[in-house]
């Protein structure tokens, strides 16, 4: 008996049968939201402005702002406060509202102070976490999402885009000041005195934003990505100035002795580094290197996590920077740009009745989620725990 393919425009997911609910909008007041001040890797990135908190306001929430949040994006408690936000000098009342906004993941400490069932909006920076801190929000049934997973209706992952183009921009902007200081070489050349060399590896969109910052401070620079479309698309944005290659170990060995500045803006989630540190002893004395993605996995062999305190480590002559939080460096803009998208996130929940009722209707609130109620439903993370994984369609239907 041949068997033959049906075509369907629906996926497997979408032909289940699904039971009928009736959908109750909820009016007014949706939920409290807690703004604690951040005590990780020296932050100085908030969620919110003051500006943001009093839309929020008008629009009947009730923002608790733990007393400091703001201090180092330069708001003060008085700018939130005149907002409409409550101040608290109490870290424990601004963990206990519905949802929590913050920058970096909660520490252990921390995740204590939440009630159960709250949602928690953070960063995850997965390199940086163990198998205690899945198991810790397991046991107090959060519901947690990740900005590395939050997407918009057309799939792209909308705030690890914003945050990108300032990473990429800021990283060429501090290489450019690193560069200065280990030999005197200024990024962009000058008559008679030759540019600086760039390597930049990845074409995605921090690669592209910090290709267009060295070329708008006047350096030479080449980019090094293994999707040809990638390539193709920074082609076309930046008018074909740019030399791109296949990230070949032979042409890639070669660029990398002539560099005078490296950025690494290749997430490598699970995989292996992509310059060795055999290719590392060969760079100029003195060159720098910037591994942006190493919160999500090295593109450097040598990298290694730095703080604000002590941002650079030198290794084979050579300086690394790794900081997982690098736009903190700019921390008043990244606030504002992280502000404006949380605003519309949270005003756009609001007209459609919660958090609850979108991720019944929204697939791609429900791929924000690495943890339900306690049940951890991201496929990449229980695999590299170890933890039971959980599909979210057959939680949320």
């Amino acid at each position: 008996m041949s068997t033959t393919n049906i075509f369907t425009p629906f996926s497997e997911e979408e032909l289940m049968p699904k039971e009928e609910k009736l959908e109750v909008i909820k009016k007014g007041k949706q939920f409290s939201i807690g703004i604690p001040k951040e005590t990780c890797l020296n932050e100085r990135r908030t969620c919110i402005t003051p500006d943001a908190v009093q839309v929020l306001v008008q629009h009947g929430h009730e923002i608790i702002v733990e007393s400091g949040a703001g201090q180092g994006s330069f708001f003060t408690d008085l700018q939130y406060s005149e907002s409409g936000a409550i101040i608290t000098n109490d870290p424990k009342e601004a963990f206990s509202q519905d949802l929590i906004l913050k920058i970096n993941p909660p520490t252990d400490e921390e995740i204590d102070y939440f009630k159960p069932n709250t949602y928690l909006v953070s960063a995850l920076q997965i390199n940086l976490r163990d198998k205690d801190y899945f198991m810790k929000l397991a046991e107090k049934k959060i519901n947690a999402i990740a900005f590395e997973f939050i997407a918009d209706e057309y799939k792209q992952l909308a705030l690890v885009r914003l945050i990108g183009e300032i990473a990429g921009t800021v990283s060429i902007l501090y290489a450019s000041e690193l560069l200065a200081l280990s030999n005197g070489l200024m990024l962009g050349g000058i008559t008679g005195v030759r540019p600086a060399e760039v390597v930049v590896l990845g074409a995605g969109i921090v690669g592209e934003f910090a290709t267009k910052a060295a070329i708008g401070l006047g350096a030479s620079v080449k980019v090094f990505d293994n999707s040809l479309s990638k390539l193709r698309r920074l082609h076309t944005l930046v008018d074909s100035r740019v030399p791109t290659s296949i990230i070949d170990p032979k042409e890639l060995s070669k660029s990398l002795r002539r560099a005078d500045v490296v950025i690494g803006a290749l997430p490598r989630l699970n995989m292996q580094p992509i310059v060795t540190e055999e290719m590392v002893c060969k760079m100029k004395k003195g060159s720098v290197i910037i591994d942006i993605a190493i919160d999500n996995g090295k593109v450097i062999e040598t990298s290694e996590l730095t703080t604000m305190d002590d941002p650079y480590i030198i290794k084979h002559g050579v300086i690394h920077c790794g900081l997982p939080n690098l736009t903190s460096k700019m921390p008043r803009t990244t606030t504002k740009a992280i502000s404006n998208f949380f605003l519309s996130y949270i005003l756009n929940y609001d007209v459609e009745g919660g958090f609850e009722n979108m991720l019944i209707r929204k697939n791609e609130m429900k791929q924000s989620l690495y943890m339900y109620k306690g049940r951890h439903t991201k496929k990449v993370i229980c695999d590299r725990f170890g933890l039971t994984y959980h599909d979210i369609n057959l939680l949320i239907f």
